[in-house]
């Protein structure tokens, strides 16, 4: 039997997340760009900049993943719809694990944005039937890491990275899991 699907909307009254449009490419490319100092850092994506058609290739590749079961990716809105940032559900872990990774636009951080994203997906996973929910980031991404230690993930290791990292990357991942209760 195939993984159930998430929703397509997920809220808590405060922090709203909506399945990406591709009518969302010109939001993202804005709020990227927006944010390019904040991102590039830790996003390899955003290192040498962030075009249209970058944007355009991440909504399209976002509609894909979710209709293959890959992935399932999410625009953090505001009340009114604006981009904050992103968040996902992804199955490259295996196992019946499901990995989340997130970014927020610079002005919308501090906010426990990505704590209440992250809380709603970490739901939703067990929900449609994750065995564990795992988070990886960069050694040095501090902030990143406080976001499982918030929800009571546990630190379970440290491993070179699969990728190239940002450019304060140290090439280290740390990895966190939470066991479906």
């Amino acid at each position: 039997m195939g993984r159930m699907e998430p929703a397509s909307e997920l809220s808590d009254g405060e922090v709203r997340l909506r399945r990406w449009r591709i009518d969302d490419a010109a939001a993202v490319f804005r709020a990227v760009n927006d944010s390019l100092d904040h991102l590039a850092p830790f996003m390899p994506w955003a290192v040498d900049g962030y075009s249209e058609a970058d944007a355009v290739d991440f909504v399209a590749t976002s509609e894909r993943e979710w209709r293959d079961g890959e992935a399932f990716s999410y625009a953090i809105v505001s009340a009114d719809d604006e981009i904050l940032g992103s968040i996902g559900l992804m199955t490259r872990i295996g196992g019946g694990g499901l990995e989340i990774g997130y970014w927020l636009g610079k002005p919308y951080t501090g906010r426990g944005l990505a704590t209440g994203a992250t809380a709603l997906l970490v739901a939703e996973a067990f929900r449609i039937g994750a065995n564990r929910v795992e988070i990886r980031h960069d050694e040095a991404n501090e902030r990143s890491g406080l976001v499982p230690a918030r929800l009571g993930f546990t630190r379970v290791g440290s491993a070179p990275a699969e990728l190239p990292g940002g450019t304060a990357s140290t090439g280290t991942h740390v990895r966190w899991r939470l066991p479906a209760p």
